[in-house]
Parts: C-alpha cells; sequence; structure tokens
C-alpha cells in the first residue's frame, strides 16, 4: 500500500464565513494518503480591517503546518511592522520567526502540546491536524521566552511545510509564499497567478542550494525535497556561517503587493494537491461555472476536491491530501485608474513581487 490507502478518505473537513467586505468558504480532504498532512487558517478578523487566509502542506509529518497554522497570524500581528501598516514586512518576518519559535526547550514543548509524538534523535514528528478558528485570542501576545530545559538544545523539526498567505485589508492584498502552495485570483474571469512554485530547478533557487553546499538530485533537494522553500525541514538549515535566507532550504517568502479592483472575483489559496490536477484557468473556470448555484462557497471547494480526486492509485495525481480556500469580494472595490498597471500586478508575480529580504503531500 505504501504511501496510500486502499481506499480514499472522502470525509470533507468544511467551513463558511462572511463579514461586510468578504465571504469565504474552505474544504480539506485527505483523499489517498495514509495521513492528512495538510492545515490552514481562516480569519475574517486578524483585526477590524485585515482579514487572513493561509494554506499550509506539510511533508514527513504533519507538525509544523499544524504549528504555522495555529502561530503565523500571531506573529504577524506581534511584529512591529505590522503596528507600522506594513503587512509585507510583517508578514515576511513572520514567516523566519516560525524556524525560530519550533526550536528549543519551548519549540519542543509547544509542539508535543498540539499533541506530536517526537523522536528526540531524529526530529521527525506525527500528529493530528488542527486549524483555528476567527474566536482563537489573535489578540493574547506571547514573547515566547527562553525556556531551559532537557530540550534546550533541540534545533527544531526534521519535517516542515509549505506556506501560502494571503492578507487582504481594504484594497490591499498581500500574497506570501514559501513552496508550492499557490494564490491565484479571478479579474474579469482571467487566472493571474500571485505566488511562485518555489521549485529546486528552478535558476535563483539552484544557486542558493549548491551555495549553500546542498545539490540537487532527480529533481529534488538532496535527493530528498522536491521544493526548494519550506517553514521547518531544520536539517536543511543548519550552515552556522550563513543567514537563514541562504540556507539550503529556506523559509523565505515571496511577497507580493496587490491593489484590488472592481474586477476582482474571487481568490483561491490551495495546496499543490489541486494544482496537479487542475491549471489555474481551469480552476477559476470550475468555480465561476459553480459560484452563482450553490448556497456555499465551502460547497463549490467540495465539488473541486471531488473532481481532482483521482479514482485510483496508478497514476499519482489526484491522489495528494487537498486543501483549498476559496475567497469572494463583496462589495466593489473603486477602480484605479491605471488598469493597465493593476493588470501588470495581478498578472506578473516577479514584476509586482515586493522581496523585503526570502503531509508527505508537497
Amino acid at each position: 500500500m505504501g504511501v496510500y490507502l486502499s481506499t480514499p478518505k472522502t470525509e470533507k473537513l468544511s467551513e463558511d464565513g462572511e463579514n461586510d467586505k468578504l465571504k469565504f468558504g474552505l474544504s480539506s480532504m485527505q483523499g489517498w494518503r495514509a495521513t492528512m498532512e495538510d492545515a490552514h487558517s481562516a480569519l475574517l478578523d486578524l483585526d477590524n480591517d485585515t482579514a487572513f487566509f493561509g494554506v499550509f502542506d506539510g511533508h514527513g509529518g504533519k507538525v509544523v503546518a499544524k504549528f504555522c497554522a495555529k502561530y503565523l497570524h500571531r506573529e504577524v500581528l506581534n511584529t512591529e511592522a505590522y503596528a507600522a501598516g506594513d503587512l509585507g514586512v510583517a508578514v515576511h518576518r513572520a514567516f523566519f520567526r516560525m524556524d525560530e519559535m519550533m526550536q528549543g526547550q519551548r519549540g519542543w514543548r509547544e509542539l508535543q502540546a498540539l499533541g506530536d509524538k517526537i523522536n528526540q534523535f531524529t526530529g521527525i514528528i506525527e500528529g493530528l491536524i488542527w486549524s483555528p478558528k476567527g474566536s482563537d485570542s489573535n489578540d493574547r501576545r506571547d514573547d515566547w521566552a527562553f525556556e531551559e530545559g532537557p530540550h534546550s538544545d533541540f534545533t527544531g523539526p526534521n519535517c516542515g511545510s509549505t506556506a501560502c498567505v494571503a492578507l487582504i485589508r481594504n484594497r490591499q492584498l498581500i500574497v506570501a509564499n514559501a513552496g508550492d502552495s499557490r494564490c491565484v485570483i479571478s479579474r474579469n474571469g482571467q487566472a493571474y497567478n500571485l505566488s511562485r512554485d518555489h521549485k529546486p530547478e528552478l535558476e535563483a533557487e539552484r544557486e542558493r542550494i549548491q551555495n549553500a553546499g546542498g545539490y540537487i538530485q532527480m529533481g529534488r533537494v538532496n535527493g530528498t525535497l522536491n521544493l526548494s522553500r519550506a517553514i521547518g525541514d531544520m536539517e536543511f538549515k543548519q550552515n552556522k556561517f550563513l543567514t537563514p535566507d541562504k540556507q539550503i532550504l529556506t523559509a523565505n517568502p515571496d511577497i507580493n503587493i496587490v491593489e484590488l479592483c472592481d474586477d476582482d472575483d474571487f481568490l483561491v489559496l490551495a495546496c499543490d494537491g489541486i494544482w496537479d490536477c487542475m491549471s489555474n484557468q481551469q480552476l477559476v473556470d470550475f468555480i465561476r461555472e459553480h459560484i452563482n448555484t450553490e448556497e456555499r462557497l465551502s460547497t463549490v471547494c467540495e465539488r473541486v476536491l471531488d473532481r481532482c480526486l483521482a479514482p485510483s492509485t496508478m497514476r499519482g495525481e489526484g491522489c495528494d491530501n487537498m486543501t483549498m480556500i476559496l475567497v469572494q469580494f463583496k462589495k466593489p472595490i473603486t477602480r484605479n485608474k491605471d488598469d493597465s498597471g493593476a493588470e501588470q500586478s495581478a498578472g506578473d508575480t516577479e514584476r509586482s513581487e515586493t522581496h523585503v529580504a526570502e503531509e508527505n503531500g508537497s
């Protein structure tokens, strides 16, 4: 049976929510995989003006995805940049903060508290999925003080997770991504990719990996990972002579800042279990076909999951864990006069990208 079940688990965890500006639905499904390693966050009220959505696709275990779903949005709130209104810098800092927080005695204790079993020597971790609700103490500040204990030298878990998150404040959309989960916006029915899949074969990724002493074999970092950026995976981040953004693997996210306009229909965040089966435009077209006929957006997401699920494990595609968040813009947004600039910001991640430094289902 390997990493696959004999029969897929098609039960879905779904959720809906809305406020005066946004409406969202989400759904996740284990599918053919032996374990569920995806996690997600969906918070309409990160503060009074800001919503936060994120998908986290774990590999080698589910705990890092779980940890990010619980803590990443809180760390965004805790940054000085967030208080100053610079959401791009805030979320960039929060990605690196995840790696820092999972180390030492406190990191060990928090991972244990999430219900996971950790092998002290390998750092391999297993546990149950966790996702936050909007009421989960966004305002509870935690300075994550250093703790003495038997695991003070814990360097963090050797499993990891992608992270693709979107913050929406008024007309501003900030997308941060590390890994191969993806964010796509529908603008007048046209799909625009707001993130870039981080794969080892990309020139910039390959250069960083090799400069840090790593190598690429069969399209995988050091012959194991098929993505080049992730949170966790601390065994690839142990070069003490390099900064976190220069390690073999890095949590350094691409940051894309887009100004929303009236033509923006909806936003999709999903793990690669979806994108392996549908192109950006195919998914946008499918959503547009169903979004006005279903009462709940989560039902549209469930339809996508069922559409992507493979009938067998013979080919591999459609056999992964699947998570998808669909966010619909409810009220018209005053359009920029420079339409061409808006199109470019949504349509060309490379040009609109703002760099502020950088479950086995990946």
